[in-house]
Protein backbone atom coordinates (compact mmCIF):
# COMPACT_ATOMS: atom_id res chain seq x y z
CA UNK A 1 0.00 0.00 0.00
CA UNK A 2 1.37 3.39 -0.99
CA UNK A 3 1.82 6.25 1.41
CA UNK A 4 -0.98 8.19 -0.30
CA UNK A 5 -3.39 5.27 0.04
CA UNK A 6 -2.57 4.89 3.74
CA UNK A 7 -3.21 8.61 4.22
CA UNK A 8 -6.65 8.28 2.67
CA UNK A 9 -7.47 5.35 4.91
CA UNK A 10 -6.41 7.24 8.04
CA UNK A 11 -8.62 10.12 6.94
CA UNK A 12 -11.67 7.94 6.28
CA UNK A 13 -11.51 5.35 9.08
CA UNK A 14 -12.02 7.77 12.04
CA UNK A 15 -15.05 9.33 10.33
CA UNK A 16 -16.42 5.89 9.48
CA UNK A 17 -16.01 4.70 13.09
CA UNK A 18 -17.79 7.79 14.42
CA UNK A 19 -20.58 7.30 11.89
CA UNK A 20 -21.04 3.67 12.91
CA UNK A 21 -21.04 4.52 16.62
CA UNK A 22 -23.37 7.52 16.53
CA UNK A 23 -25.61 6.57 13.61
CA UNK A 24 -25.63 2.95 12.51
CA UNK A 25 -25.44 1.40 15.98
CA UNK A 26 -28.32 3.52 17.42
CA UNK A 27 -30.42 2.71 14.33
CA UNK A 28 -29.90 -1.02 14.79
CA UNK A 29 -30.53 -0.70 18.52
CA UNK A 30 -33.72 1.25 17.83
CA UNK A 31 -34.95 -1.41 15.42
CA UNK A 32 -34.36 -4.05 18.09
CA UNK A 33 -36.28 -2.05 20.69
CA UNK A 34 -39.15 -1.58 18.23
CA UNK A 35 -39.68 -5.35 18.42
CA UNK A 36 -40.16 -5.20 22.19
CA UNK A 37 -42.54 -3.63 24.71
CA UNK A 38 -39.75 -1.56 26.29
CA UNK A 39 -41.26 1.54 27.99
CA UNK A 40 -37.93 3.31 28.31
CA UNK A 41 -37.00 1.86 31.68
CA UNK A 42 -36.99 -1.48 33.49
CA UNK A 43 -37.42 -4.88 31.89
CA UNK A 44 -39.05 -5.73 28.58
CA UNK A 45 -40.15 -8.65 26.41
CA UNK A 46 -40.03 -9.31 22.69
CA UNK A 47 -43.38 -8.73 20.97
CA UNK A 48 -42.36 -9.10 17.32
CA UNK A 49 -44.16 -6.85 14.85
CA UNK A 50 -47.00 -6.01 17.22
CA UNK A 51 -45.92 -2.37 17.56
CA UNK A 52 -45.89 -1.93 13.80
CA UNK A 53 -49.35 -3.47 13.45
CA UNK A 54 -50.76 -1.23 16.19
CA UNK A 55 -49.51 1.91 14.45
CA UNK A 56 -52.04 1.48 11.65
CA UNK A 57 -54.88 1.20 14.16
CA UNK A 58 -53.90 4.15 16.35
CA UNK A 59 -55.98 7.28 15.70
CA UNK A 60 -53.32 9.48 17.32
CA UNK A 61 -50.71 8.30 14.82
CA UNK A 62 -53.03 8.58 11.82
CA UNK A 63 -54.11 12.10 12.81
CA UNK A 64 -50.46 13.13 13.28
CA UNK A 65 -49.56 11.81 9.82
CA UNK A 66 -52.54 13.62 8.27
CA UNK A 67 -51.65 16.93 9.92
CA UNK A 68 -47.95 16.61 9.08
CA UNK A 69 -48.52 15.95 5.39
CA UNK A 70 -51.14 18.70 5.18
CA UNK A 71 -48.73 21.14 6.78
CA UNK A 72 -45.72 20.00 4.73
CA UNK A 73 -47.47 20.20 1.36
CA UNK A 74 -48.94 23.66 1.98
CA UNK A 75 -45.69 25.02 3.45
CA UNK A 76 -43.58 23.58 0.62
CA UNK A 77 -45.72 25.16 -2.09
CA UNK A 78 -45.88 28.55 -0.37
CA UNK A 79 -42.18 28.59 0.49
CA UNK A 80 -41.04 27.91 -3.05
CA UNK A 81 -43.56 30.24 -4.67
CA UNK A 82 -42.59 33.13 -2.37
CA UNK A 83 -38.86 32.37 -2.53
CA UNK A 84 -38.85 32.21 -6.33
CA UNK A 85 -40.77 35.49 -6.62
CA UNK A 86 -38.40 37.27 -4.23
CA UNK A 87 -35.34 35.78 -5.94
CA UNK A 88 -36.53 37.09 -9.30
CA UNK A 89 -36.92 40.53 -7.77
CA UNK A 90 -33.50 40.43 -6.10
CA UNK A 91 -31.90 39.28 -9.33
CA UNK A 92 -33.17 42.34 -11.19
CA UNK A 93 -31.19 45.55 -11.52
CA UNK A 94 -32.41 47.38 -8.43
CA UNK A 95 -30.77 49.65 -5.91
CA UNK A 96 -29.37 48.11 -2.71
CA UNK A 97 -29.62 44.67 -4.27
CA UNK A 98 -26.75 43.20 -2.23
CA UNK A 99 -28.09 44.68 1.01
CA UNK A 100 -31.58 43.33 0.38
CA UNK A 101 -30.17 39.86 -0.28
CA UNK A 102 -28.55 39.94 3.15
CA UNK A 103 -31.76 41.18 4.78
CA UNK A 104 -33.86 38.41 3.26
CA UNK A 105 -31.32 35.79 4.41
CA UNK A 106 -31.47 36.86 8.07
CA UNK A 107 -34.40 34.54 9.04
CA UNK A 108 -32.29 31.52 8.07
CA UNK A 109 -29.62 32.27 10.70
CA UNK A 110 -32.08 32.80 13.56
CA UNK A 111 -32.82 30.01 16.03
CA UNK A 112 -36.17 28.39 15.28
CA UNK A 113 -37.23 28.23 18.93
CA UNK A 114 -36.49 31.92 19.50
CA UNK A 115 -38.39 32.89 16.37
CA UNK A 116 -41.26 30.66 17.44
CA UNK A 117 -41.55 32.21 20.89
CA UNK A 118 -41.47 35.72 19.38
CA UNK A 119 -44.28 34.88 16.97
CA UNK A 120 -46.15 33.19 19.80
CA UNK A 121 -46.21 36.53 21.61
CA UNK A 122 -47.24 38.35 18.43
CA UNK A 123 -50.12 35.95 17.77
CA UNK A 124 -51.29 36.11 21.38
CA UNK A 125 -51.03 39.89 21.93
CA UNK A 126 -50.04 42.13 19.02
CA UNK A 127 -52.10 40.60 16.20
CA UNK A 128 -55.41 40.48 18.17
CA UNK A 129 -54.93 44.10 19.28
CA UNK A 130 -54.32 45.27 15.70
CA UNK A 131 -57.23 43.18 14.41
CA UNK A 132 -59.61 44.65 16.99
CA UNK A 133 -58.51 48.17 16.07
CA UNK A 134 -59.19 47.44 12.41
CA UNK A 135 -62.44 45.64 13.12
CA UNK A 136 -61.27 42.24 11.81
CA UNK A 137 -63.28 39.88 13.96
CA UNK A 138 -61.66 36.65 12.70
CA UNK A 139 -58.21 37.71 13.95
CA UNK A 140 -59.30 39.48 17.14
CA UNK A 141 -58.32 36.45 19.24
CA UNK A 142 -55.22 34.27 19.39
CA UNK A 143 -55.36 31.95 16.37
CA UNK A 144 -53.02 29.50 18.11
CA UNK A 145 -55.81 28.48 20.51
CA UNK A 146 -58.21 27.83 17.64
CA UNK A 147 -58.04 24.17 16.51
CA UNK A 148 -59.02 25.16 12.96
CA UNK A 149 -56.56 28.06 12.57
CA UNK A 150 -53.56 27.13 14.72
CA UNK A 151 -51.83 25.26 11.89
CA UNK A 152 -51.95 28.39 9.73
CA UNK A 153 -49.87 30.24 12.32
CA UNK A 154 -47.28 27.46 12.20
CA UNK A 155 -47.26 27.58 8.40
CA UNK A 156 -46.70 31.34 8.47
CA UNK A 157 -43.67 31.09 10.76
CA UNK A 158 -42.21 28.08 8.96
CA UNK A 159 -42.56 29.65 5.52
CA UNK A 160 -41.13 32.99 6.70
CA UNK A 161 -37.99 31.29 7.93
CA UNK A 162 -37.57 28.57 5.31
CA UNK A 163 -37.97 30.93 2.35
CA UNK A 164 -34.63 32.59 3.19
CA UNK A 165 -32.59 29.50 2.28
CA UNK A 166 -34.62 28.81 -0.84
CA UNK A 167 -34.10 32.38 -2.03
CA UNK A 168 -30.33 31.83 -1.99
CA UNK A 169 -30.65 28.61 -4.00
CA UNK A 170 -32.88 30.27 -6.59
CA UNK A 171 -30.54 33.26 -6.82
CA UNK A 172 -27.66 30.86 -7.50
CA UNK A 173 -29.71 29.28 -10.26
CA UNK A 174 -30.63 32.61 -11.80
CA UNK A 175 -26.96 33.56 -11.93
CA UNK A 176 -26.31 30.60 -14.25
CA UNK A 177 -28.63 31.95 -16.97
CA UNK A 178 -26.59 33.68 -19.72
CA UNK A 179 -27.58 37.32 -20.09
CA UNK A 180 -27.43 37.12 -23.89
CA UNK A 181 -30.25 34.57 -23.85
CA UNK A 182 -32.53 36.97 -21.99
CA UNK A 183 -31.48 39.86 -24.23
CA UNK A 184 -32.16 37.85 -27.37
CA UNK A 185 -35.63 36.94 -26.07
CA UNK A 186 -36.33 40.60 -25.35
CA UNK A 187 -35.27 41.59 -28.86
CA UNK A 188 -37.59 38.92 -30.28
CA UNK A 189 -40.47 40.53 -28.40
CA UNK A 190 -40.93 37.97 -25.60
CA UNK A 191 -42.63 39.47 -22.56
CA UNK A 192 -41.64 38.95 -18.94
CA UNK A 193 -44.02 36.05 -18.36
CA UNK A 194 -43.05 34.35 -21.66
CA UNK A 195 -39.36 34.66 -20.78
CA UNK A 196 -39.97 33.18 -17.34
CA UNK A 197 -42.06 30.29 -18.64
CA UNK A 198 -39.95 29.40 -21.67
CA UNK A 199 -36.41 30.37 -20.64
CA UNK A 200 -35.90 31.14 -16.95
CA UNK A 201 -37.85 28.36 -15.28
CA UNK A 202 -36.60 25.52 -17.55
CA UNK A 203 -33.00 26.64 -16.98
CA UNK A 204 -33.37 26.73 -13.18
CA UNK A 205 -35.38 23.48 -13.04
CA UNK A 206 -32.57 21.59 -11.21
CA UNK A 207 -32.55 24.25 -8.50
CA UNK A 208 -36.34 24.02 -8.26
CA UNK A 209 -36.00 20.26 -7.78
CA UNK A 210 -33.47 20.70 -4.97
CA UNK A 211 -35.63 23.24 -3.16
CA UNK A 212 -38.82 21.22 -3.46
CA UNK A 213 -37.23 17.99 -2.20
CA UNK A 214 -35.39 19.65 0.69
CA UNK A 215 -38.41 21.75 1.67
CA UNK A 216 -40.81 18.83 1.81
CA UNK A 217 -38.31 16.68 3.69
CA UNK A 218 -37.65 19.39 6.27
CA UNK A 219 -41.32 20.26 6.73
CA UNK A 220 -42.22 16.60 7.20
CA UNK A 221 -39.84 16.65 10.18
CA UNK A 222 -41.35 19.83 11.68
CA UNK A 223 -40.79 19.94 15.43
CA UNK A 224 -39.29 23.15 16.83
CA UNK A 225 -41.92 25.45 15.33
CA UNK A 226 -44.72 23.46 16.91
CA UNK A 227 -43.02 23.21 20.30
CA UNK A 228 -42.56 26.98 20.45
CA UNK A 229 -46.00 27.93 19.13
CA UNK A 230 -48.57 25.35 20.24
CA UNK A 231 -46.78 22.32 21.72
CA UNK A 232 -49.14 20.19 19.69
CA UNK A 233 -52.33 21.91 20.80
CA UNK A 234 -55.05 22.92 21.09
CA UNK A 235 -55.60 19.35 22.19
CA UNK A 236 -53.78 17.37 19.53
CA UNK A 237 -54.77 19.58 16.57
CA UNK A 238 -51.18 20.46 15.65
CA UNK A 239 -49.32 17.36 16.80
CA UNK A 240 -46.82 16.36 14.13
CA UNK A 241 -45.32 12.91 13.79
CA UNK A 242 -41.95 14.08 15.17
CA UNK A 243 -43.63 15.68 18.19
CA UNK A 244 -45.73 12.56 18.80
CA UNK A 245 -42.60 10.39 18.70
CA UNK A 246 -40.87 12.70 21.18
CA UNK A 247 -43.80 13.04 23.58
CA UNK A 248 -44.78 9.39 23.52
CA UNK A 249 -41.31 7.91 23.37
CA UNK A 250 -39.43 10.09 25.86
CA UNK A 251 -42.24 11.38 28.07
CA UNK A 252 -45.11 8.91 27.74
CA UNK A 253 -43.53 5.51 28.40
CA UNK A 254 -43.96 4.37 24.78
CA UNK A 255 -40.30 4.11 23.86
CA UNK A 256 -40.54 0.89 21.83
CA UNK A 257 -43.86 1.82 20.25
CA UNK A 258 -42.69 5.26 19.13
CA UNK A 259 -39.38 3.82 17.96
CA UNK A 260 -41.39 1.65 15.60
CA UNK A 261 -43.26 4.78 14.56
CA UNK A 262 -39.94 6.56 13.92
CA UNK A 263 -38.69 3.72 11.71
CA UNK A 264 -41.90 3.67 9.70
CA UNK A 265 -41.78 7.44 9.33
CA UNK A 266 -38.16 7.31 8.21
CA UNK A 267 -39.15 4.89 5.45
CA UNK A 268 -42.10 7.11 4.50
CA UNK A 269 -39.87 10.20 4.17
CA UNK A 270 -37.31 8.27 2.10
CA UNK A 271 -40.06 6.95 -0.18
CA UNK A 272 -41.71 10.36 -0.60
CA UNK A 273 -38.39 12.11 -1.25
CA UNK A 274 -37.33 9.45 -3.77
CA UNK A 275 -40.65 9.64 -5.61
CA UNK A 276 -40.59 13.44 -5.61
CA UNK A 277 -37.00 13.52 -6.88
CA UNK A 278 -37.77 11.07 -9.67
CA UNK A 279 -40.86 12.97 -10.85
CA UNK A 280 -39.13 16.36 -10.79
CA UNK A 281 -36.02 15.08 -12.55
CA UNK A 282 -38.21 13.65 -15.32
CA UNK A 283 -39.79 17.07 -15.64
CA UNK A 284 -36.30 18.61 -15.95
CA UNK A 285 -35.49 16.38 -18.91
CA UNK A 286 -38.79 17.15 -20.63
CA UNK A 287 -38.52 20.90 -20.06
Amino acid sequence: MTRTARTFYWMVIPALVLFLIFHTLPVLQGFYYSLTDYPGYGSYDLVGLKNYANLFQDDRVLDAYLFTFQFAIVATILTNAIALAIALGLNARIRLRTTLRGVFFIPNVLAILIVGYIFNYLFANSLPAVAQALGIEALSSNILVNPDLAWLGIVLVAVWQAAAFNIIIYLAGLQTIPTDVREAATVDGAGTWRQFRSIVFPLIAPFFTINMVLSLKNFLQVFDHIVALTNGGPGTATTSVSLLIYQGGLEGGEYAYQTANAIVYFLVIVAVSGFQLRVLQRREMSA
